[in-house]
């Protein structure tokens, strides 16, 4: 008998040197400070977009008859890249798909892989605006607006925005990832490369 409660007293030792207690991590406080963070990334890269950035994407060059483009005006999309960086609310994944997606479409105006004349609709892209898949959007529409069905893994972040203005809001996906601690846009869905270079 006293074998067996000394051999008790040692697991039990054990078990409790060995227990780790479940610590609260305030999951919860964790998850809606970077839910608020990302919230507030997105407005701000969104007025970013619609009030600071300069010029248009993928802006191309025409013939000497004015009637075909021939390529990608290099000068506009390198200064875009640049903004785009300087912003701080894109990561370089982002940027290195936005200037290899401009490459591409000018290469395809270059060798004729892909027509596109003056007064027609590109043939890159899917004839919405990329930035939020749409024709048409309400006026300052980042000032409302909210992300749904964020999932949290590491330093990684997948979320769809919505807009509340409209009954009808696109339900756009983003994916974001952490740079030296800061949330930033690593992929639009309508920067997808496949879908936006495909003749």
């Amino acid at each position: 008998m006293r074998l067996f409660k000394l051999l008790f007293g040692f697991f039990i030792g054990i078990s409790l040197v060995s227990f780790k207690p479940i610590e609260n991590t305030n999951t919860a406080i964790n998850f809606e400070s970077d839910k608020q963070q990302l919230e507030t990334l997105i407005r701000k890269a969104y007025e970013w977009i619609e009030t600071k950035k300069t010029h248009s994407d993928f802006d191309v060059v025409a013939n000497k008859k004015g009637d075909k483009y021939v390529g990608l005006n290099l000068k506009t999309h390198n200064k875009i890249v640049e903004d785009l960086k300087k912003s701080n609310f894109f990561s370089k994944q982002f940027i290195e798909n936005y200037n290899k997606i401009g490459l591409k479409i000018g290469d395809n105006l270059k060798t004729n892989k892909a027509e596109y004349f003056v007064g027609e609709l590109p043939p890159y892209g899917n004839d919405s605006d990329p930035w939020c898949n749409c024709q048409d959007f309400p006026d300052a529409f980042w000032k409302t607006m909210k992300i749904n069905n964020l999932k949290l893994e590491n330093n990684k972040a997948t979320f769809y925005w919505i807009w509340t203005e409209w009954k009808e809001s696109p339900k756009y996906k983003v994916t974001t990832v952490k740079e030296n601690g800061i949330w930033k846009i690593a992929v639009l869905d309508g920067f997808d490369y496949k879908s936006f270079t495909k003749i």
